[in-house]
């Protein structure tokens, strides 16, 4: 097989994690979430009806709610708080304009959907599903992909994502410490990583995680329990604003500890899941799937359960330049994508 031929299957073909089952023993979960631009709400609420079902009930101008689906609940939505919270109507009361009116209120949300559509990105939140049904939510990408959906690179400002919410397979210090390791490792050598549009270099989204807690986790002689490794990810990451965001794992783990830190508290959705957020969403391009940001997530569970790979990288990366570690760990990447072959 050429190589050309296993990078279109890695990109196409959802590889399965070799841990199928969550700590709770039924099968793993996975939500995932994409930001797009270029459909109405309603085109993106009927592309969900399309392939699962159910049916699209408005909850304002700015959220569609499909119940009833194959798999449960789907929101579609305009991905502003200040439009989904009403908030703008109390700015529009100190400039005196009415808005008991219906017809008022109707024009100004119309008016607000269609200024806020050039910025803010549309987006479509799935309800978990097994991660083995994973190539039902790309028949979604697809459909939408099919109706004109515009991705991150369609337009200077757009600034859209794709995330996944994976369940997460153990809830011991020890696994949560080896997802971190091997994914720090991964990215830092861009063996996860996308190339991050411009729109997301310049607004304040997606940043990587700080050297010294980097190095701070690959030392050998870190071994924390599940108290300390929040602690010391509280520490350092006092933000959501991580690409992997372990921030709703650990408030599911103990909420108070994460409560009473210093971070967005209001935003923080306990739940056993990580929260990987990828910096770019492709869905206007024929030839990406979500199968290519599911596979890189995949590389990290496979790396992390290499216990001796991992110390090695680990000390390699202390030890060596970044360059030396990255070529290593892009070669181990490398021999992990053969795996589709099997």
């Amino acid at each position: 097989m050429t190589l050309v031929a296993l990078n279109e299957q890695y990109m196409s073909r959802f590889i399965m994690p070799h841990q199928m089952h969550a700590f709770h023993g039924d099968y793993r979960h996975v939500g995932v979430e994409m930001e797009m631009g270029g459909l109405q709400l309603s085109e993106i609420a009927r592309a969900v009806t399309d392939v699962f079902g159910g049916t699209a009930i408005s909850r304002s101008s700015f959220e569609i709610d499909i119940e009833n689906a194959r798999h449960g609940s789907f929101r579609v939505e305009l991905d502003a708080s200040l439009l989904k919270d009403h908030e703008y109507r109390r700015y529009l009361a100190l400039i005196g304009i009415d808005q008991d009116d219906p017809q008022t209120q109707h024009r100004i949300d119309d008016l607000l959907v269609r200024l806020a559509g050039t910025v803010v990105p549309s987006e479509v939140i799935a309800p978990p599903v097994r991660i083995a049904a994973l190539e039902e939510m790309d028949n979604l990408r697809l459909c939408l992909h099919q109706a004109g959906a515009k991705g991150t690179r369609a337009a200077l400002v757009y600034a859209f994502a794709v995330q996944f919410n994976v369940e997460a397979a153990e809830l011991k210090a020890g696994y949560l410490l080896d997802i971190l390791r091997a994914f720090v490792l991964l990215y830092e050598s861009g063996s996860t990583q996308e190339r991050i549009d411009i729109s997301r270099k310049i607004l304040p989204f997606i940043r990587a995680f700080p050297g010294d807690y980097v190095r701070a986790i690959l030392a050998e002689n870190y071994n924390p329990d599940m108290t300390e490794l929040i602690r010391d990810y509280l520490r350092h990451n006092a933000t959501r604003n991580r690409p992997l965001d372990m921030l709703p794992l650990f408030a599911h783990l103990n909420r108070d500890q994460v409560m009473a830190a210093d971070v967005e508290t209001h935003l923080i959705k306990p739940r056993p899941t990580f929260h990987y957020r990828l910096p770019n969403c492709r869905i206007d391009e024929p030839d990406w799937s979500l199968a290519q940001p599911w596979n890189d997530w995949v590389l990290v569970e496979h790396l992390a359960a290499d216990k001796e790979r991992l110390r090695e990288h680990s000390r390699a990366y202390l030890e060596n330049p970044l360059e030396v570690v990255a070529a290593r760990i892009d070669d181990w990447a490398d021999k992990v994508r053969k795996w589709i072959k099997k």
